[in-house]
């Protein structure tokens, strides 16, 4: 029982670590342009979702939603040997799909509306995801490369495809999804009245406990591993590489395509606004994580912090900073979690070996 309470804290201690430099840094960099007020940028900051009451909080599980699937996303990827970083993309045409049906599928009842734009989101995520797979399997054309190229394209695409199908003129953006797509629910709104809370993120909890139960606990999850780890050796085991690497990349775009159907099916006035930019999500899912160990427990726990921070950071203004302090922050969190991954493998080889010889003396 020791053993493992200290393994537990050796896991979770380079994200600790990296968290404190990061607020280290960003109070810094807010202290040297702003004396006065950087001590209350900071505690702004670390005050998070609890700046402005209960509508900040329900701010927090809305925005934790899109970026824990994301995170979920890539997270999967890198548990089986792969990277997707074309996870802004499968994002984006997700989002689109669910705005599609949501706008356009209005004879649908109510509930089936909703399933029906969230499973849209999926597929389209899944397909985005399928051709880097593709391309990968069959080609072997780096999934980095590919993803990134589909970022552009899928961002382009949709710009192209909202302005056709579902554009609002006035306002430069994709129009509103009809009430019965929405994921509005008397039962969430019980808890937090006012806020922006609905069912987004326990559908994003669901996913991910989904995942690691595939993950942990299936023959697939079992071959996608092995297949990442060494691909060669899950060959000789008689498993389907191509197959496997294109599974792999279909179900993490799924994931990304959910999270741009769940941040966008909402009641509040989120919308795809055309500008030639990709959408952050899929980017911040990689900060996710990497925070989170790759982990889908430990990408919900990075991906509330990352929203928590961020919604804290929407009231930096009050203080003359702008809430790309946060951006700094997180990227800053990210990079010193990486330097310090290193040291947690050296320390957990050592007890490895401690264990060992403790286990061969008796």
């Amino acid at each position: 029982m020791k053993q493992d309470k200290r393994k537990l804290f050796l896991e979770i201690l380079p994200s600790i670590i990296a968290i404190f430099i990061g607020l280290l840094c960003g109070w810094y960099v807010m202290f040297v342009t702003n004396p006065v007020d950087s001590w209350g940028g900071i505690w702004t900051i670390i005050k998070g979702a609890f700046n402005a009451g209960r509508g900040s909080v329900g701010q927090l599980f809305y925005t934790a939603a899109p970026i824990v699937l994301t995170g979920m996303a890539v997270g999967f990827s890198i548990k089986t040997g792969l990277f997707n970083i074309g996870a802004s993309g499968q994002f984006t045409v997700g989002a689109f799909a669910a705005i599609l049906v949501g706008c356009k599928a209005t004879a649908l009842p109510a509930g089936i509306h909703c399933a029906a734009a969230i499973l849209a989101g999926m597929a389209a995520g899944a397909l985005w995801g399928f051709i880097s797979g593709a391309l990968k399997a069959y080609f072997g054309v780096n999934e980095i490369i590919s993803g990134i190229m589909l970022n552009y394209t899928g961002m382009l695409l949709v710009n192209l495809l909202i302005k056709t199908f579902v554009y609002d003129s006035v306002f430069n953006r994709s129009a509103d999804v009809a009430e019965g797509a929405q994921l509005s629910s008397g039962f969430t709104e019980s808890f937090l009245p006012g806020s922006h809370l609905n069912l987004a993120f326990v559908f994003a909890v669901a996913a991910v406990i989904i995942i690691k139960i595939i993950l942990d606990r299936t023959t697939l999850g079992y071959e996608l591993k092995i297949t990442g780890k060494n691909r060669f050796a899950g060959v000789y085991a008689g498993i389907d590489d191509k197959k496997s690497i294109i599974l792999a990349m279909i179900i993490s775009g799924a994931l990304a395509g959910l999270g741009g159907a769940l941040m966008y099916l909402c009641d509040f006035g989120d919308h795809i606004v055309v500008v030639e930019e990709v959408l952050p999500q899929g980017f911040s899912g990689i900060s996710v994580a990497l925070l989170g160990m790759c982990d889908p427990i430990g990408i919900i726990i990075s991906g509330l912090f990352i929203s928590y921070i961020t919604v804290g950071g929407n009231y930096l203004q009050l203080y003359s900073f702008t809430p790309e302090v946060v951006k700094m922050i997180i990227a800053i969190i990210v990079f010193c979690g990486a330097l310090v991954l290193p040291i947690r493998e050296i320390i957990n080889s050592r007890m490895s070996k401690k264990s060992k010889e403790e286990e061969a003396e008796e």
